[in-house]
């Protein structure tokens, strides 16, 4: 048994309890965190070779982006639904359980399907690692394994399409394993949903750098779906890219296309859900071949999905005791303006009091500064994340990019939750933003374990 397997109650839960098939997956998943970020498809390919290939068994779209990659992977799987057929999805991170990652027709895959794929994964990667006539350059990472487990669970469940999300840009991205050409001989599309600095630690220091990561997902003869509004360097990437690989490159229409056709937006979450949403329905469209039907049921169960931890109101409101309380993962400077516009537009009750958790290779100035029309005051922590960047250092540029804003500190995530809430009043806001990890260490609860990287 190994470390992993033991956990803080031994071999099973409290008092030698068996444990679930979601926390026994978990286990062993969060003790591959330890092996870090690698860049590298090699010991992915190896690790799916020994599994039998899953990922060659669906056909599957690849979503890559700085923003909304999870909103559009959710949309377009909605989109791809049909009488007969069966949809999959991967999204990254989880907020509560791995399994989350993997849907099946709209739903998260069961938990003992994905402890079976966990389980065979776990077994395929410790039998490359011990043989010796393998060159892994290193242990198999945490990403690299769910996806993996991601890939046979969505195959195991018979999907005949998927909608996949890359992780980290593209280029060495574990997801960039997909085939040339889907098995059911349509083209291979990839989106680009948006590109703004981000991860620059491993993807590049311009807008231009970052695009040429993520477009590396592009197949020759594929199809690139690009958002409406990228930058014009990420454009000018992009064409060149297709253009070297005998690809097409399809532009998205505004988010507007998004609307129901009457001059209002139908989307159940925020405004910015429009963009993500023609998105989607423009991929979609290139996959199939025609366009989408805006009236349509697949169309409509789109408008009304709100994707977890993406202004996901999650209490309070009309009719409530205490504060409204919504949860946004916004993680970057674009990010973060998208998101001062949801608030606009939604016009929460003020106070709006934000809770700030942000990771240390963020730019925390360029993303607060974006709220000072709508943060009345903010309180900054951090999620149990050792990339978590230090709450003094977080509260100090928050003061000189609000000036005037009350800066409370306080390093727990549920602490610093309770200390919003209280300063918001019944009445008021409390936003909950900065980082995924941070949402989702305040949904799993105070005594859970951390939370996966991405």
């Amino acid at each position: 048994m190994s470390a992993s397997d033991a956990g803080p109650d031994g071999p099973g839960g409290p008092s030698g309890a068996p444990r679930s098939p979601d926390a026994a997956a978990d286990a062993w998943l969060r003790g591959r965190e330890l092996f870090g970020i690698r860049p590298g498809l090699a010991r992915m390919r190896v690790l799916l070779d020994r599994l039998g290939r899953p990922e060659a068994r669906f056909d599957a779209l690849h979503v890559v982006g700085s923003n909304g990659k999870t909103s559009t992977v959710t949309m377009a799987a909605a989109l791809l639904s049909r009488p007969g057929a069966r949809v999959g999805a991967y999204v990254s991170p989880h907020l509560v359980a791995f399994r989350e990652r993997v849907h099946v027709d709209g739903l998260p895959v069961g938990a003992a399907a994905f402890a079976s794929a966990v389980a065979r994964t776990r077994a395929a990667a410790e039998a490359i690692e011990a043989d010796p006539d393998v060159d892994l350059d290193g242990p198999v990472a945490q990403f690299e394994a769910v996806t993996a487990a991601a890939f046979l669970a969505l195959a195991d469940a018979g999907v005949d399409r998927a909608v996949v999300e890359a992780g980290l840009g593209g280029r060495w991205d574990a997801t960039n394993v997909l085939p040339d050409r889907p098995p059911s001989g349509a083209p291979a599309v990839a989106v680009l949903t948006s590109v703004s600095l981000e991860h620059t630690r491993w993807l590049g220091h311009t807008v231009a750098e970052i695009a040429a990561e993520k477009v590396e997902v592009l197949r020759p003869g594929g199809i690139l779906v690009l958002a409406d509004g990228l930058p014009d360097e990420a454009r000018e990437v992009a064409d060149r890219v297709a253009a070297g690989r005998g690809a097409t490159v399809v532009v998205a229409p505004p988010g507007s296309a998004a609307d129901d056709g009457r001059g209002g937006a139908r989307v159940g979450g925020p405004g910015y859900q429009r963009a993500n949403l023609a998105t989607a329905m423009a991929a979609v469209a290139a996959y199939e071949g025609h366009a989408t039907d805006p009236d349509g049921a697949a169309v409509r169960a789109a408008r009304r999905i709100v994707v977890p931890g993406r202004f996901e109101t999650v209490s309070g409101g009309p009719g409530h005791d205490g504060p409204t309380v919504i949860h946004d993962g916004a993680h970057n400077p674009a990010g973060f303006a998208a998101l001062a516009d949801a608030v606009a537009e939604a016009a929460p009750p003020r106070p709006v009091v934000v809770l700030l958790g942000v990771l240390d290779d963020k730019d925390p100035a360029a993303m607060v500064s974006a709220l000072a029309p709508v943060a009345d005051a903010v309180v900054v922590t951090a999620p149990r994340n050792p990339r978590a960047l230090p709450v003094e250092r977080l509260a100090a540029t928050v003061r000189d990019a609000l000036p005037g804003v009350d800066v409370g500190i306080d390093p727990s995530a549920h602490g610093g939750l309770a200390r919003a809430r209280t300063l918001a009043g019944p009445g008021g806001t409390v936003l909950v933003t900065g980082s995924l990890h941070l949402v989702a260490e305040l949904r799993r609860g105070p005594d859970a374990p951390p939370g996966a990287a991405f």
